[in-house]
């Protein structure tokens, strides 16, 4: 029996004449309506026509998540009075709860791209909604996409809606033709806002990493929410650890019940919480609770402000989920979760100054995110670059540019970009193509035979028993209790009793069938920890990993190091799964691994063995080798007696570089050559060379050859008189060579007739250091190429006595001071009182008088 009572109360009924006018006149709409408000269950039932209004239709829900997706059906069968799987159904990954008899079907998005494939009619579905568009995700992206071409190329009678819970509606209008935008009002009662920061500063999120210190503040805002309020209490945190840890810090509640919402939440736990307790209750949840579910009975929501993303690192081969601060999109939206039912409260763990600076909406997930699985989707849906898709965000080069590699690898598409059958099979598995590649390969090649594990898999298909294992084991992220070795954790996951051991079981199911028929090759013997360490190569290829002292070389070249009491410590070679960065490391922490073998290795990441010969400086010297290696993982070293001359030279000339031009025969005379051409380079220009190092190392054929191609080794480049190849640099050709002495002299005569040496360190103003009585009865300073020379004025000791650039300047302010201090240290010597017209001298008084 229909319950109209519950379906009345929903405010989104009001909206649904402007719905149905916005889908009969444009086909397409968006529906934006908050939480709450039935835009999740009462409008697919109106829709699908089970509501005794509007003609019969077949009705697709398309949720971000499979918890949603489950709740969402058992609210619209419960608003019929049925159960799932008659009139109102589901669909998720490995579990289909529908019949033949089914209206409306509730599925994830990622089912909804798997049916698009098979079927891009999508036969017999009349309309199509997307629900949580808002949240950005990258299968919603790619679903909407698809449905428009669909729609736009073969049925032009598909409906679309886009259900968001936000008002930023009008991207998606403008994606989906103009569509019109309908808007229901909420029932919102008010929420006040409560700022509680920490009392001390904590450590900002890294990687997945969240201070203990704001955790332990988070709990005791749980507290004291339960202490003011009356109600249950919501709280929001990133993920399943934190969740975990926080509930660890709520003991003793007496009559409060705490549960823990979450993906990996056992199915009573999940459907425990849609309900109003029998006692009060402290809900720890996710984000899946922002928009996806309606926990009844909250009057106070806790928000630690924290969210999880997905990342990329191309350069480490790793992708994982990051901790990030949430975006002001997301807090209204777990607030409002407070005034749902009454007035109430959304105590927020952050100050409020800080408010201003969080992001305004959610990194949408195509920018961020491993592209692999869409690069795929869209090879198959015949738009490899998906440049043809109606996309709000465009998917990044580069992050497509490194899918595309994956899938060459793995074999999934041609030189085109095109799909290939391999990559069609592939994105049919419901699995990332890295997983699906492991699955296909490993099955395909391994009876799993006992091969003394006194196991053969769990089951009777051996081999490709133990491989669909494995790749349900790495589809989704075992609970970090079952420890980091891949074996050991396949075992616990085969006792497991909790939530996630279920999944894993049904996923196992799934992918078991998918490899039943194997594909024809002949099968080898695997014993069981080898064929664990097998998927994992195969999916990870970049991630093998060899002992390197202590701590692991992958292939990919990033390093890897094992926690302490890893049970994989001491393995030669290791195939790292799953893989984070610590904060203020470089290195990769392995999570996830299992031991291989070098053959496991190669046969794995054979696409990236090579062997050639590598010719490079190292310590200081020319080094040849003849080199097989994995990627950066050296595999054998054997001497080369006879390298390439060429490669020889490129390893000379990246010493040269290192090292500088200090490895070549240096004397004072290269030295000052290089000196002088710096001078008369910075005073004067073309045709006098640029002689700075990185000038040099261009033209080195023009100035170093050709003693540097005889050169085999460093006393090679130390017998090469650098003064000789730099002249060679002199600009002989149009004649001004000849006037390098003339423009810039090694040395002047000053006006005793000594040839004092300029010192031209600094080719800004070169410096003539001179012992001032030698200077006596010059009027102006000294210049070359019209550049007056700093002249430092020495004493009879050749101490500094004075600096000047102006002669004509000194002798008339400056050296009356300077005369009265040298008469009195050396009487000796002539010291006259008008040194511009005096005799210039090097010697004594007495000298002088012979």
């Amino acid at each position: 029996m229909i319950r109209y009572d519950a379906l009345d109360a929903l405010p989104v009924r009001g909206a649904l004449p402007a719905l149905h006018d916005a889908l009969e006149g444009h086909g397409t709409a968006v529906l934006v309506a908050p939480p709450g408000t039935g835009k999740t269950t009462l409008v697919p039932l109106a829709l699908a026509g089970l509501l005794g209004e509007g003609p019969a239709r077949r009705v697709v829900v398309a949720e971000p998540r499979r918890i949603a997706a489950r709740a969402a059906a058992r609210r619209m069968a419960w608003l019929l009075g049925e159960k799932p799987g008659a009139r109102v159904g589901y669909t998720v990954r490995g579990e289909r709860v529908a019949g033949r008899h089914t209206r409306v079907e509730v599925v994830t998005t990622g089912v909804l791209l798997q049916r698009l494939q098979r079927d891009q009619e999508l036969t017999g579905v009349d309309v199509v909604v997307l629900d949580e568009c808002h949240e950005r995700h990258l299968d919603a992206d790619t679903a909407a996409a698809f449905l428009w071409d669909v729609r736009q190329a073969l049925r032009p009678e598909l409906r679309l809606v886009a259900a968001s819970a936000t008002t930023d509606a009008e991207g998606w209008a403008r994606l989906l033709g103009g569509a019109p935008v309908v808007e229901a009002e909420g029932v919102s009662h008010p929420v006040e806002v409560v700022w509680s920061p920490p009392a001390r500063p904590v450590r900002p999120p890294h990687g997945t990493r969240v201070d203990p210190a704001l955790l332990a503040h988070v709990a005791s805002v749980v507290r004291r929410a339960l202490a003011e309020r009356d109600g249950d209490v919501l709280c929001f945190l990133p993920g399943v650890g934190e969740i975990a840890r926080v509930a660890g810090q709520l003991g003793g509640l007496g009559d409060v019940d705490v549960l823990q919402v979450h993906g990996r939440a056992p199915a009573a736990v999940q459907d425990a919480v849609l309900v109003p307790g029998a006692r009060r209750r402290v809900v720890l949840a996710t984000s899946v609770a922002e928009s996806s579910l309606t926990v009844p009975g909250v009057r106070a929501v806790v928000d630690a402000g924290l969210a999880r993303e997905p990342r990329v690192d191309h350069a480490r081969g790793l992708s994982a989920l990051a901790t990030v601060r949430a975006s002001r999109a997301a807090g209204r939206q777990r607030a409002g979760r407070a005034g749902r039912e009454a007035p109430g409260a959304v105590y927020r763990c952050w100050a409020e100054a800080e408010d201003a600076r969080l992001p305004r909406f959610p990194a949408p997930e195509i920018k961020v995110a491993d592209l692999t699985a869409f690069a795929l989707q869209a090879a198959c849906w015949g738009d490899p670059d998906a440049s043809g898709l109606a996309l709000l965000d465009p998917p990044p080069v580069g992050a497509m540019a490194a899918a595309r590699s994956v899938l060459t690898a793995v074999g999934a598409v041609d030189s085109t970009g095109r799909a290939t059958p391999r990559g069609i099979r592939l994105s049919r598995l419901g699995l990332h193509p890295r997983l699906g590649r492991a699955l296909l390969d490993a099955a395909g090649s391994a009876t799993g035979d006992d091969a003394g594990t006194g196991h053969s898999g769990g089951g009777d298909g051996g081999g490709p028993e133990v491989v669909a294992e494995v790749v349900g084991l790495l589809s989704e992220e075992a609970p970090r209790e079952y420890g980091d070795e891949l074996v050991s954790v396949l075992r616990a996951a085969r006792r497991g009793g909790d939530g996630y051991a279920a999944r894993w079981r049904a996923e196992v199911r799934r992918l078991r069938g998918a490899v039943e028929a194997g594909d024809g090759r002949r099968r080898l013997p695997l014993a069981e920890d080898a064929l664990a360490g097998l998927v994992a190569a195969l999916a990870f290829p970049g991630r093998v990993a060899k002992k390197d002292g202590g701590t692991y070389l992958m292939v990919s070249g990033t390093r890897a190091e094992l926690p302490e009491g890893s049970a994989l410590r001491g393995a030669p070679w290791i195939a790292v799964a799953v893989a984070d960065r610590p904060v203020g490391r470089g290195h990769a922490r392995v999570q996830l691994g299992a031991a291989v073998d070098e053959e496991t290795a190669r046969l794995a990441a054979g696409a990236l063995l090579t062997e050639r010969d590598e010719v490079h400086w190292r310590d200081g010297d020319v080094v040849a080798r003849r080199v097989e290696r994995l990627g950066a993982v050296e595999l054998a070293v054997r001497p080369l007696t006879r390298a390439d001359p060429g490669l020889v030279r490129d390893a000379l000339l990246e010493g040269l570089r290192q090292e500088g031009l200090g490895l070549l025969r240096r004397t004072a005379d290269a030295d000052a050559l290089r000196a002088r051409l710096a001078f008369l380079r910075r005073h004067l220009g073309e045709p006098w060379p640029d002689v700075s190092d990185d000038a040099l190392h261009a033209r080195v054929d023009e100035w170093l050859e050709p003693e540097l191609g005889r050169a085999r080794r460093r006393a090679d480049l130390g017998r090469i008189d650098a003064a000789e190849a730099l002249a060679r640099l002199l600009p002989w050709a149009s004649g001004e060579a000849a006037r390098l002495d003339e423009l810039a002299p090694e040395r002047i005569t000053v006006p005793s007739g000594s040839r004092i040496r300029i010192d031209y360190g600094d080719p800004e103003q070169p410096v003539l250091a001179v012992k001032l009585q030698e200077m006596f009865g010059l009027q102006r300073s000294p210049r070359i190429a019209g550049v007056p020379l700093l002249v430092h004025l020495l004493s009879p000791a050749g101490r500094p006595a004075a600096v000047t650039a102006d002669l004509a300047s000194f002798w008339r302010d400056g050296y009356k001071g300077v005369r009265a201090e040298l008469r009195g240290r050396y009487p000796k010597h002539p010291w006259p009182e008008d040194p511009a017209s005096a005799e210039p001298t090097r010697y004594t008084k007495a000298r002088l008088a012979k």
